[in-house]
């Protein structure tokens, strides 16, 4: 299965970043092999919109899950029309992350977690 972990450095000792939108990177991660590739997250530098333009960046990369701390209603909408589970709840480094998915420890959401516009 591929993940996508939100990010703040560029590989798996890197701690997550909690923000979805803003966060400076996003972790691709084959959770059978643990190969994984690093991906700057294009929505930081947006005005405004930051989490639907990184949600728009990865439904292109046809990763499965998400794995990240907040996700806004406009985002959450993108992701979930192309497939992707998100899922919440993550801290620590991101090989930690990966542990605690496979282990069943991140809350599947069924709707956005804060509101629009939230920073």
């Amino acid at each position: 299965m591929k993940i996508c972990i939100t990010s703040r450095g560029t590989d798996l000792f890197s701690q997550c970043d909690p923000r979805f939108g803003r966060c400076p990177y996003f972790v691709i991660v084959d959770d059978d092999t643990m190969k994984y590739e690093a991906l700057e997250n294009p929505g930081p530098l947006a005005e405004g919109g930051a989490g639907i333009k990184a949600a728009q960046a990865l439904t292109a990369l046809g990763i499965d899950a998400l794995l990240t701390g907040k996700m806004g209603p406009n985002a959450f909408s993108v992701l979930n029309a192309a497939g992707i589970k998100v899922f919440t709840g993550i801290y620590g480094a991101v090989e930690d992350t990966v542990s605690q998915y496979r282990q069943g420890q991140l809350d599947l959401i069924e709707d956005a977690t804060t509101s629009a516009q939230h920073g």
